[in-house]
Order: C-alpha cells, then structure tokens, then sequence
C-alpha cells in the first residue's frame, strides 16, 4: 500500500474514534439523557404526587395539587352494597380537611360492573345522595395488567383492592402508609387512629 494511503487510513481512523469519544463522553448528546433506572428512583422518592390523572369532567389535574397534605385514596362504585360508605367518607373529609387530610375518589367498574355509569351519572348521584364534595377522578382500572399509573404505584408494596372502597393512606411525602381492606368504615378506630397519627406528626415536624 502506498505511504500516502496508509497516512489518509490513519487520519480517518483517528477521525472516527475521536466522533465515537464525543458522542458517549458525559459531554456528547448521548451521554446527556439520565438513565431510566434514575428518573425511577427519583419518582420513587418523590411518590403519590408526582402522578397526573384526570378529574371526573375529563380535565387533567396533577396529584401535586393536594402535595403536602394526608390523603386517603378510595376506589368507589355506586352500585355496591359498600356504597354508603360515601357519607362517611364525606364526613371525614369535612371535619379534617382543615387539618390537611382529603379523601382521593377513583370510581371503578373491575368488581363485578359495579360502576356502570358515564361521568355525569356518577357526579348526580354523589352529589344527590351523599352530597359529596371531596375530588372525584375519571373512572379507571385499578386491577390487573391493565391497572393505572395511580394504581400501580399504589399498591407496588400494597395488595391491590379485593373489592370497591379499598383505602390506602398516602401521608404528606407522597409515600403510601397503609391498607385498609374494603369494609374498614370511614370511622373505623383503627382508620381514623392512622389518619390523626399522620396528620399530628406531620403539624409537629
């Protein structure tokens, strides 16, 4: 090979490692986007209000709107036999929304199609029969492959919901604190114990 080819082969190798160099350096493009295993642990950490859903009207809402405050996150249907528990709810959400609590409803159909209707069928009858005030999301899945975001975060260390109003108390960080199973009532000792333990060491921090 002539001396002048073998020079020509030298530079553009050269060339060509120094492209490669750049483009996987910690300066190139490549380099730049955080690997996927870092977005996850800092949503971890960052928990519940990070997620986004939509309102039961179809608008979207970021989860940060209630950032800071205790949640109380319930699957809820209206034609269940567990259905009335919607005045409790409401009654807790009344009395300790001051302190910082809010309870979190995401109507369901996954049991048993117990929550058939559209939108405006399901804001007419909480509103007609419990006078429910507390945020009502879109319907959603909360099972299953299919689950939702919410759901899936949810219940990432939680069982998932055995049937409608499954609760589960997210405290003011975002991370979720506990389970309470489908007939755990509104005032339950035990329920209500959890939410004044969040809601008191949180005001005292």
């Amino acid at each position: 090979m002539p001396h002048s080819s073998r020079i020509w082969l030298v530079i553009a190798g050269a060339t060509l490692a120094s492209t490669l160099l750049w483009v996987f350096s910690p300066v190139g493009t490549l380099a730049e986007s955080e690997p996927e295993s870092a977005v996850a642990e800092k949503t971890e950490a960052a928990g519940f209000y990070t997620l986004t859903s939509r309102t039961l009207e179809g608008e979207e809402v970021a989860l940060a709107t209630w950032q800071g405050q205790v949640a109380l996150v319930v699957n809820v249907a209206s034609k269940c036999g567990l259905t009335p528990q919607y005045a409790g709810l409401e009654k807790l959400y009344r009395e300790l929304a001051p302190q910082g609590f809010v309870v979190l409803g995401f109507p369901s159909n996954d049991f048993r199609n117990q929550e058939p209707g559209t939108p405006a069928e399901i804001r007419s009858f909480c509103t007609t029969n419990y006078e429910v005030t507390f945020p009502l999301f879109e319907k959603m899945v909360v099972t299953g492959e299919q689950k939702s975001e919410i759901y899936a975060f949810l219940t990432r260390e939680q069982k998932e919901p055995s049937w409608n109003f499954t609760k589960y108390l997210v405290g003011r960080d975002g991370q979720v604190l506990a389970r309470f199973e489908p007939g755990t009532a509104p005032d339950d000792p035990e329920l209500r114990g959890a939410i004044m333990k969040e809601l008191g060491s949180s005001e005292s921090n």
